[in-house]
């Protein structure tokens, strides 16, 4: 009997609160909402030869948008603002989509690519392997090797929030400080369209 009293804390401990197992993904997804309103300054931290001209341009995320199944990020390099990171949730996965306008507002032909998860991941990082709806969307636009893409966002809590893009031959990696906080940047271009269409 006192056995089986002493294993009591140690079951407890592992089963977590009320028995069940955090979900990473859920966890992941409130370890970037709770960064909801803030920006941040990041860097390159890659050193592919193709990135080189970003390397000296500045970097912010902002976390712009955030509900109970989506958070939206603008990522902003230098003076362009034509990007978007939208991460969805749903009852069993995680989906990354980009999305990118032209300074007029006017969605790019490359856009709403990404990839969902295809395991449940871990609460500090989420892969997004290329969805079909990409791969066929690269092949169409003649950028083929893009079919095999993989993203990647990565977060420490109170440290450092990564997104990460990795194929053969190919790695982008910036990371973001997140004990430097950015000032909140401009709309990035077509953000009145973009509300428009949700």
């Amino acid at each position: 009997m006192k056995r089986s009293l002493l294993l009591l804390p140690a079951i407890a401990l592992l089963t977590g609160c009320g028995g069940k197992t955090p979900d990473p993904q859920q966890t992941f997804f409130d370890n970037v909402s709770v960064l909801c309103g803030k920006a941040f300054n990041g860097r390159l931290v890659s050193n592919d030869e193709v990135d080189a001209p970003l390397a000296a341009e500045p970097m912010v995320m902002y976390v712009r948008d955030c509900s109970d199944t989506e958070i939206r990020i603008p990522f902003i390099i230098g003076e362009n603002r034509s990007r978007t990171w939208v991460i969805t949730k749903s009852d069993d996965s995680l989906t990354l989509k980009h999305i990118h306008r032209h300074e007029d507002g006017e969605e790019d032909v490359l856009s709403n690519y990404g990839g969902t998860t295809d395991d449940e991941g871990k609460g500090t990082r989420q892969n997004f392997p290329a969805d079909q709806f990409s791969k066929d969307l690269f092949i169409r636009e003649d950028i083929p090797q893009s079919a095999d893409n993989v993203w990647a966002i990565e977060i420490i809590e109170g440290e450092k929030f990564a997104y990460e893009l990795t194929r053969p031959e190919r790695f982008f990696r910036v990371e973001f400080d997140l004990l430097s906080h950015a000032d909140i940047p401009p709309p990035v271009w077509g953000e009145e369209q973009e509300k428009t269409e949700e």
